[in-house]
Formats: structure tokens, C-alpha cells, sequence
């Protein structure tokens, strides 16, 4: 068996955090999922820019080899200006495909299913790292002109976004479309459309940075236009036999004129009527006054929410940190997933020490046995 080989699983858990779930033909192994969570990392310029490379690997292996069911690779730019950074990894050509083969062939060797999140950040590109600050970038340090819904900027000192023409609209679902076939042709099991954030596709569901007066904006119909021509779009070059997700703010936590709880609750049904077949409810990042009551599991009532008052199956995300805090949402039936971010980057091996805790079995490589 080869190193990339995992051991056969044991028999199942009765633990509702690691019992397998079967989503068209695709069987994650358990519950405990990896949020898409940006490394900025990437070659920033010349030909490898947005190509994968060893850092990558190496932290995806590792989470996969520590035993999450899901591995959502960071936000993935489906355009050169769609990139929060210069340091993002992209999907807008072969070359950054092709690297990233070798990732989704190890998670697969682990048990795991690779997913990857697909994304253009709009009026919010062209920003340095965050350890660099991640101040606005201007032509003078490699930056370009972002662009919105709308001329307005994420924030004082940001540049003014360039308002999208219709037919720029039309040629960014194509990026999307494309980007879907090279994740294909890259291996990923699950595909995942990046609604939250505050990034191009929010911004255009809120009616704070979204103030046109066409066809995307003003009305709740109007303004879930491009989300919904993206999902279309990438639902027809998706293969049906596997899962589409979808990733929103419930709520930009903004008095008077944010997207709201209830949008999104609308949004939700509309979404599954074209082919999503999960929502990631997360919530906040388009503005950076927002007041955000943050604590352990803040996000979670948002998705218990889209949970009762629709059929579309959910995974709750946001300071999702201990193993009992995860088993109850999910035995509550507030959420049919979790997803963690911080907490996997502080402790890749979050679901063996899950497992261990709520006496569960889980699929283990070989290589580890010794210490299970």
C-alpha cells in the first residue's frame, strides 16, 4: 500500500459528528469539515502567478491526514483581478490547474473528498497580505483597479470600485463557468461559489455597496441576479453527480441597509431550486464598521435558521472550537455539518482528538496507527 494510502475505516460511530453523508455521489467520511481559509501564499507575479506550490500541499495533506472529511481549498480567484491579493492562488488558466492535481490526489489517497471554494473579491482585490498590513495596493506596488456592483469603496482610504458594465457582469459568470471546468479537469469533488465575505457576489446581494439602478440592483430579485446566474453557470458545466455549495453572510450585521437574516432565508430556497445543494452559513465582512456580537458559535442560530425554514442542508461555521460544542449542533439539528477555520490551522488533527473524546472511530493511515 502506498504512502498516500489511508488504512480502512472501522465500523461506524454512533457519534453524529462522524457518521458518513452521502451528498449526489459523493460520500464525505464524516461531519468535521475544513473551512476555505486564504494562505496567501502564491507566486504573486510572472508565469506561476496563482500557482499552488509546496506550502499548499503541505498544509492541505496535513488537515487531510488529520482526519477532516472535507477539505474547502482557500478562495480561488477565477480571474487575475477577482484575486484578494496578488498572493491568492487562481483557476484562471491551465498552468495553476494542473499544480493543483497533486493536492486533490492526496486528500482522495486519505479518505477525504477535496473541495474548492471559487471567487472574485470585487471591490476588496488588490490588497496586500494581511501580515503586510493588507493595505490597499496601487499601480506603484503591482495593485490593480478593482471593481463593484457600484462606485463605492470597502472602506476610507480604499480606492472608488469601478462599476461593472452589464456585459463585464456576463463575462465574470463565464469566469466562474470556466473556473468550475478546471476544477473538474483539477480533480475537486465539490465545488463551492463565494457569496460571503463582503466579496463581488455579496456585494452585489447588499444593498450597502450595491446602488445601481439595472437589472442588478434595488429589488431582492435584482440584486441575487449574478448569484444566481453564477450558480446557473456553474451548474451547467458542473457534472451533475456532484455537490455544489454555496457560501453566504446570513446577515452583514448592519442596521437599515446590510442584507439581512430573512434575505438570505428567501435566497436559500431560491438556490436549491437551481441545483446548490448546501449552504455555508457564515456571516459579516462587508463593511469594517459592522458591530459583530462575537462567541462561541455566533454564526450558529443563522444556520439553524436556513435549517428549519428550508430543505436546503446546511454546515455552520464560526468559533466552532470543541468537540462537544460540534456533536450538539449536529445532534440538535441545527447545522448538518461544521466547518472550522482557526481551529484547524491551531490543531490539524481536530477530528482524531474529536474522535478520541466522543469515543468515535475514524479512518486513520497507516503510517499513524501506532498512536490510536
Amino acid at each position: 500500500m502506498s504512502a498516500a494510502t489511508a488504512a480502512p475505516a472501522v465500523p461506524a460511530s454512533f457519534a453524529a459528528l462522524f457518521q458518513p453523508w452521502t451528498i449526489r455521489s459523493v460520500t464525505v467520511p464524516n461531519r468535521v469539515w475544513m473551512a476555505a481559509m486564504c494562505q496567501y501564499s502564491a507566486e504573486a507575479f510572472g508565469p506561476d502567478a496563482g500557482v499552488a506550490d509546496d506550502w499548499h500541499f503541505a498544509h492541505y495533506a496535513a488537515r487531510a491526514t488529520g482526519g477532516a472529511g472535507l477539505i474547502v481549498q482557500e478562495a480561488t480567484a477565477v480571474s487575475p483581478e477577482g484575486r484578494i491579493s496578488p498572493y491568492d492562488l487562481g483557476i484562471w488558466n491551465d498552468a495553476q490547474a494542473g499544480a493543483l492535481r497533486r493536492i486533490t490526489s492526496f486528500v482522495k489517497g486519505q479518505g477525504a473528498v477535496p473541495g474548492i471554494q471559487l471567487a472574485h473579491a470585487g471591490r476588496k482585490a488588490s490588497t496586500d497580505s494581511p501580515w503586510n498590513g493588507g493595505r490597499p495596493l496601487g499601480p506603484d506596488a503591482h495593485g490593480w483597479q478593482p471593481v463593484g456592483p457600484s462606485p463605492v469603496p470597502f472602506a476610507e482610504g480604499h480606492p472608488v470600485p469601478r462599476e461593472l458594465s452589464v456585459p463585464e457582469i456576463r463575462e465574470v459568470v463565464e469566469q466562474f463557468a470556466a473556473a468550475a471546468r478546471r476544477s473538474l479537469a483539477a480533480g475537486y469533488e465539490v465545488v463551492e461559489i463565494h457569496g460571503a465575505h463582503g466579496y463581488l457576489i455579496g456585494q452585489f446581494l447588499s444593498p450597502h455597496s450595491n446602488r445601481r439602478t439595472d437589472a442588478y440592483g434595488g429589488s431582492f430579485e435584482n440584486r441575487t441576479r449574478l448569484a444566481l446566474e453564477v450558480v446557473d453557470a456553474v451548474r451547467a458545466v458542473w457534472p451533475e453527480e456532484l455537490p455544489l455549495f454555496f457560501r453566504i453572510s446570513a446577515t452583514d450585521w448592519l442596521e437599515g441597509d446590510g442584507w439581512t437574516a430573512d434575505e438570505t432565508v428567501r435566497l436559500a430556497a431560491l438556490l436549491q431550486e437551481h441545483g446548490v445543494d448546501l449552504l455555508d452559513v457564515s456571516t459579516g465582512g462587508l463593511a469594517p464598521g459592522a458591530r459583530i456580537p462575537v462567541g462561541p458559535g455566533y454564526q450558529v442560530p443563522f444556520a439553524a435558521r436556513v435549517k428549519a425554514e428550508t430543505t436546503l442542508p446546511v454546515a455552520a461555521v464560526g468559533l466552532i472550537t470543541e468537540p462537544e460544542q460540534a456533536e450538539k449542533i449536529l445532534a440538535n439539528g441545527e447545522a448538518d455539518a461544521v466547518l472550522l477555520g482557526r481551529e484547524l490551522l491551531r490543531d490539524p488533527f481536530w477530528a482524531r482528538r474529536a474522535a478520541a473524546e466522543l469515543g468515535a472511530e475514524i479512518r486513520t493511515p497507516e503510517q499513524y496507527l501506532r498512536s490510536w
